[in-house]
């Protein structure tokens, strides 16, 4: 019976380890208009994940109802939705508060949204550093990485694929 005990030890701890967080995604980030920070790997979970570089004043702009609704649809199936706020397009708010305000009362965000960072060229915060190089960098806001539990890219969309697109649902599906 011990014998039976550490092969369970052994094997739970082999699918721990399977399923480690990439590096990449191990950092603490502050959340948007907040003085908290955030793991990623903690708000994973080791679940799948949606990863957007989104912006506040966008013609895309609107795509926050949809993500929400992404969001709401997968998140008890273990998808956690990621927004990362940037003004690398010049498409930002003035200031956080402004940007807090069009996320979370004007389009209702509840996932997670991070304080505005680089998300493309030399000063590309590390997470969208590893997308860029496993799929490629944003080429403009609402940009829609979908991640798997490993932290693996297996789809990239632009902007124009809206969060209701049939082909961004099924590449969730099949990470989750």
């Amino acid at each position: 019976m011990p014998h039976q005990h550490y092969i369970a030890a052994v094997a739970l701890l082999a699918a721990s380890q399977a399923t480690a967080c990439p590096d990449y995604l191990d950092v603490e980030m502050r959340k948007l208009h907040s003085q908290q920070t955030v793991n990623l790997c903690e708000a994973a979970a080791d679940g799948p994940l949606l990863i957007v570089n989104t912006a506040s004043h966008c013609g895309f702009t609107s795509q926050f109802a949809g993500l929400e609704a992404l969001n709401q649809q997968y998140k008890e199936r273990g998808l956690t939705v990621i927004g990362f706020a940037s003004d690398d397009f010049k498409q930002a708010a003035k200031d956080e508060e402004t940007a807090a305000q069009i996320c979370y009362v004007n389009y209702g965000v509840t996932f997670t949204m991070l304080a505005p960072s680089h998300v493309r060229g030399d000063e590309a915060n590390g997470v969208f550093s590893e997308l860029a190089r496993q799929a490629q960098a944003p080429g403009w806001n609402f940009n829609k990485y979908v991640v798997d539990r490993q932290g693996r890219v297996t789809a990239h969309f632009g902007s124009r694929t809206r969060p209701d697109d049939d082909d961004l649902k099924t590449a969730i599906e099949e990470v989750l």
